[in-house]
């Protein structure tokens, strides 16, 4: 297992490079490669004037807060009780934000279900596990397994089915890599905690072989064509891990190609963000990117408005070297 030192710039990468990539998948979310080449040829940067990330960021941070508070402890109660305080039972106003799968969750709490029957509704296949799920591949480093049955439990209020395995391949693959494992055993470590004969491990698996052919050839391999929605977990997490494995880990080029690749943009390039993050380090992501990321504004989930990702890495990762045992 790497030092405490090294586990915190994974983490603080896993967790910054997510971010990074949601802010920079933004702009393209639900747009064609067409649509993205007309518009500002190949996006290489920034194309907005005032980046900023969106429901995938304010959620892994909701998720990580909540994962430092409880550890392997957390609980399916756990996780509802935290729906209901920061989001379900404030007097917002109309919810801001998140997918499909979110509102379902809300709408189901809110008359009174709980886990995992407020996870039964029709976007329980959504990728909005899967956005969140980086936190649990920093806190449970080089334990795969560990990574995919904690965030098994944080989606047992709002997913099921495809959408947990979505987010169980995330947080493997994150895990893995916080260990040092090459873009190879990360994608391993990934498919190893789904049913191979799922969608999920489907569409990675395609995507996977398509890479070394490059965006296009993954993009094939996976979009389901004339579906209307986007967010859709195997495609999304197909996407991103296709991206990574195309770039090999490099951080630029992982994000990028998620990017390019349109869809449920932010999402993919932030899952392709937190793998190569976590992989490389925070020290791999471009500083005209990285410096960018502030706190965020709760433009989603206004109670988490202040927080930064930085903050919750450091909080899911060791303060210190152990101690040696002296006789």
């Amino acid at each position: 297992m790497p030092l405490a030192a090294d586990l915190r710039e994974r983490g603080r990468g896993a967790l910054l490079g997510l971010a990074v990539g949601d802010a920079l998948g933004a702009p393209a979310e639900n747009m064609r490669p067409s649509e993205i080449r007309r518009r500002w040829g190949r996006i290489e940067g920034f194309v907005s004037d005032n980046p900023a990330g969106t429901d995938d960021t304010e959620y892994a941070i909701f998720s990580g807060l909540l994962l430092a508070r409880h550890g392997s402890a957390l609980t399916a109660s756990h996780v509802e009780r935290a729906w209901h305080r920061w989001i379900a039972d404030l007097d917002e106003g109309p919810f801001r934000g998140a997918g499909f799968s979110e509102r379902g969750t809300l709408e189901n709490l809110r008359r009174g279900l709980a886990a995992p029957i407020s996870a039964q509704h029709r976007h329980a296949w959504s990728d909005g596990l899967a956005m969140r799920a980086a936190p649990f591949g920093v806190f449970a480093a080089g334990r795969p397994a560990e990574a995919a049955r904690l965030v098994a439990v944080d989606g047992s209020v709002s997913h099921e089915g495809e959408g947990i395995y979505g987010g169980q391949a995330v947080a493997a693959g994150v895990a893995a890599a916080m260990s040092g494992a090459g873009p190879a055993a990360v994608i391993g470590a990934a498919l190893s905690v789904v049913p191979m004969d799922s969608w999920t491990a489907r569409s990675m698996r395609r995507a996977v072989v398509a890479a070394d052919r490059g965006e296009r050839a993954i993009r094939s391999a996976v979009v389901i064509g004339g579906y209307p929605w986007t967010d859709l977990a195997p495609e999304a997490v197909g996407l991103a891990f296709g991206a990574f494995a195309y770039a090999r880990g490099d951080f630029r080029a992982s994000v990028l190609t998620a990017v390019n690749m349109g869809r449920d943009a932010d999402t993919t390039a932030a899952v392709a963000g937190a793998l190569a993050g976590a992989m490389k380090g925070a020290q791999s992501i471009p500083e005209e990117w990285s410096t960018v990321i502030g706190p965020v504004r709760g433009s989603c989930l206004p109670e988490m408005a202040g927080y930064h990702v930085l903050d919750i890495a450091d909080l899911l990762t060791p303060d210190d070297e152990p101690t040696a045992v002296t006789s």
